[in-house]
C-alpha cells in the first residue's frame, strides 16, 4: 500500500504554499495555527496524518514566529505518528550568519539546522541558500533547489540583446557565471567593501559593461545597498539598461524607496517570500512548480538532480 501524502503550511507564505499544493494537484492539508493575546504560538493538525509522508511549508524570514510556527508544526506531526515529516523552507532565515567571521558571534544557520532537527525533521528541502555549505550542517537529507530555471526560461522567452551578466559581488560570480553561459552573455563582477553590516561600497567594476545591456543576478535582497549602488556604478560606467534578478525578496528598511530612485529597470524575484508591497519595477516570477516536482520526487523517492538540467 502507498504512503498517502499530505501538504500543510504555515503562515510566512500561504499563496506559495496553495500554488505548491495546486500544482501537485491536492489542497493544504487542513490545521489550525494561531497566536494567543500575550504572543504565544498555537498549532494543530486537524486531521489525521498517522503514518503519512507529511510536507511542511514555511519561508524563515523575520520575525521569529515563522521559525516558531515550523518548529511546532515538525514536533507535532512526530507526536502525532508520521511515517515522514519534510520541513519545506523556500527561504532559509538566517543563512547569512553561516560561519564566525568575529569573535563571540554565534554560527546562527548552524544553530537553526540543529533546532529543525531535535525538532523532528526527517527531510529539508529548501532553494537558493546564500552559503551552500550550509548543506553541511545538516546530519539528515538536506535537497537544494535553485530558481535559475524560472529567471533562463524568462530571458530566454524575453531575449536581451548585447547581454552582460554582472555578480554585484563575489560572492555573486559562480551564479553570474552559470547566468552568463546559460544565456550566451558575457560575464563581468563587482569588487566592493562592507564598513559596516547593510552598508556596502563599490570598489572597482571588473569586466566590460559600457554600451551593454546589464542583468545583476543575487540570491537575496535585503535593504538593496549592494543592488543599487551596484547600479548607480554599472550606469556611470556605460551601461545602457540595468534588470537584476533575485531569488528572495526581503526588501527590509530602505529597500523599496532605493530601489525607485535607482536607474534598474526591472527587478525580478519570486514568491518564496511575499512582497510587502508591489512595485512598478519588480515582476514576481512563481517557483511553485520546482517544489512542487521535488516534493513528487521525494515522496516517490525519485531523483531530484534532474531538476538541475537546464
Amino acid at each position: 500500500m502507498d504512503t498517502p501524502l499530505a501538504i500543510f503550511s504555515g503562515r510566512s507564505n500561504i499563496a506559495l504554499s496553495r500554488a505548491i499544493a495546486e500544482n501537485y494537484g491536492t489542497k493544504l492539508g487542513d490545521i489550525t495555527i494561531k497566536s494567543f493575546s500575550d504572543g504565544e504560538l498555537y498549532a494543530k493538525y486537524e486531521q489525521s496524518i498517522r503514518g503519512e509522508d507529511v510536507f511542511v511549508i514555511q519561508s524563515t524570514p523575520p520575525p521569529g514566529d515563522n521559525i516558531m510556527e515550523l518548529l511546532m508544526l515538525l514536533d507535532a506531526a512526530k507526536r502525532a505518528s508520521v511515517k515522514r515529516v519534510t520541513a519545506v523552507i523556500p527561504y532559509f532565515g538566517y543563512a547569512r550568519q553561516d560561519r564566525k567571521d568575529q569573535p563571540r558571534v554565534s554560527i546562527t544557520s548552524k544553530l537553526i539546522a540543529n533546532i529543525l532537527v531535535e525538532a523532528g525533521a526527517d527531510r529539508v528541502l529548501t532553494m537558493d541558500l546564500h552559503a551552500a555549505q550550509i548543506q553541511g550542517f545538516f546530519d539528515i537529507p538536506m535537497d537544494h533547489l535553485y530558481a535559475s530555471r524560472v529567471f533562463t526560461e524568462h530571458y530566454r522567452k524575453n531575449p536581451i540583446e548585447n547581454l552582460a551578466v554582472v555578480a554585484p559581488d563575489v560572492g555573486s560570480i559562480k551564479m553570474a557565471r552559470a547566468y552568463s553561459k546559460r544565456l550566451g552573455a558575457s560575464l563581468a563582477f563587482i569588487d566592493k567593501r562592507r564598513p559596516n553590516q547593510n552598508i556596502a561600497e563599490v570598489m572597482n567594476i571588473i569586466g566590460d559593461v559600457e554600451g551593454k545591456n546589464v542583468l545583476m543576478v543575487d540570491d537575496l535582497i535585503d535593504t538593496a545597498g549592494t543592488l543599487t549602488n551596484a547600479a548607480a556604478a554599472l550606469k556611470e560606467r556605460g551601461a545602457l539598461s540595468i534588470r537584476a534578478a533575485s531569488t528572495h525578496p526581503i526588501l527590509s528598511g530602505p529597500a523599496y524607496q532605493r530601489i525607485e530612485d535607482s536607474p534598474i529597470d526591472e527587478l525580478l524575484v519570486t514568491d518564496t517570500v511575499p512582497l510587502r508591497k508591489p512595485s512598478d519595477k519588480i515582476k514576481v516570477l512563481s517557483v511553485a512548480n520546482i517544489f512542487a516536482e521535488a516534493i513528487e520526487r521525494i515522496h516517490t523517492n525519485d531523483t531530484i538532480s534532474a531538476l538541475f538540467d537546464d
